[in-house]
């Protein structure tokens, strides 16, 4: 049955098969399938869940492995690139309506820190 949930209906059930980065009993972290960056890899439960706000408190476990997991692949990226930025969408910005987070990097990202506000190098407006 398609439910139009590309993660259940592709990945999950192994239609679409994906380079896996690491993989639990409830989460799946892979690389993406049509990446926007040099690297670019989603982390998603394996039960289908909208949203990070429909998660429940009442399922602790499966929020502690999310964690865990996108822990885990930010400090890999960390490890091999020194810097990285993790995403997770809501509404009309989530394309597919399943929990997922973006760990991604690239190197044409790497001289727009200087314009965050926070970032050492950020120098506001005069």
């Amino acid at each position: 049955m398609d439910t139009g949930d590309f993660y259940c209906d592709d990945v999950l059930s192994g239609k679409v098969v994906v380079k896996k980065v690491i993989e639990t009993e409830t989460v799946l972290a892979f690389h993406h399938t049509r990446p926007s960056y040099q690297v670019h890899i989603v982390v998603i439960p394996k039960r289908h869940t909208l949203d990070l706000l429909t998660l429940s408190e009442e399922d602790p476990a499966l929020l502690a492995q999310l964690h865990s997991v996108v822990t885990e692949v930010v400090r890999q990226v960390m490890r091999d690139f020194g810097a990285c930025r993790l995403t997770t969408n809501f509404g009309f910005f989530q394309q597919t309506k399943h929990l997922h987070w973006h760990v991604y990097f690239s190197d044409d990202m790497q001289g727009t820190a200087q314009t965050l506000p926070g970032s050492a190098e950020h120098k506001p407006p005069e």
